[in-house]
């Protein structure tokens, strides 16, 4: 019993070293690669923050309305937005170089799967930042045009149109991301199948409303018409 317990003991303490042996050096070295590139980020962003001011992409950001669409607050900043993104790419970096390390095959697929997957990430990101954008410039046009005409419920149809802007961005983004693409298509087509068939509805009932009244007001001009005749008579 006693030789059987420590055989089991031996043969895990082997285990463990060999462990120990094997990954410890590629642990240590990713961790070391993984401060290097936290330290280089950190300065990067310090000197870019003390060196880069950017007022002409301050002023676009200001003009076409993407720093409200990035920040509620409008207070973004080109320093802050290169300082940060510079940053993030630097860290993102270091961690794929500290995987680079073990040199395992859960490891390169890894890598290899983050490499393959940051354009499509980039480039969604970019298309949820268009519709966004693209939402509140037609929802605030929406809103214009609906209080001008009198029509009701204005900042309801500025809603509708952000919702419907930027649910379209998200399609679109899914699609580029090969994530959940039929789910996404089928939502997308029974709501602009709804607002189709929506709006045929509110463009019917409100010809028969607008008919009635154009008669209405023939009739009642024919009689004013008549009425003038008479007394001029």
């Amino acid at each position: 019993m006693v030789q059987t317990l420590q055989k089991v003991l031996e043969n895990m303490l082997d285990r463990l070293y060999k462990i120990v042996t094997i990954y410890l050096p590629s642990l240590l070295a990713a961790v070391i690669l993984f401060l290097g590139a936290y330290l280089l980020a950190t300065a990067a962003r310090w000197l870019l923050y003390r060196i880069f001011k950017g007022p002409a992409i301050d002023r676009f950001l200001r003009q076409s309305g993407l720093a409200f669409v990035l920040d509620p607050s409008g207070r973004l900043r080109a320093t802050r937005l290169v300082a940060e993104t510079v940053y993030w790419c630097l860290l993102l970096t270091g961690f794929l170089l500290g995987l680079t390390v073990f040199d395992s095959n859960i490891t390169s697929h890894i890598i290899e799967s983050l490499v393959f997957l940051m354009p499509k990430l980039v480039i969604a990101g970019l298309i949820l930042l268009g519709g966004t954008w693209l939402g509140q410039y037609l929802g605030r046009s929406m809103l214009v045009w609906a209080v001008n005409e009198g029509i009701p419920g204005p900042r309801r149809l500025s809603l509708v149109v952000r919702i419907v802007v930027i649910f379209v961005a998200v399609v679109v983004a899914a699609d580029q991301l090969d994530f959940a693409r039929s789910v996404f298509l089928a939502a997308f087509i029974i709501l602009v199948g709804g607002g189709v068939l929506t709006a045929s509805l509110a463009i019917g009932l409100s010809g028969i409303g607008w008919r009635r009244l154009l008669e209405a007001r023939k009739t009642a001009e024919a009689g004013e018409g008549e009425r003038s005749l008479w007394n001029h008579l």
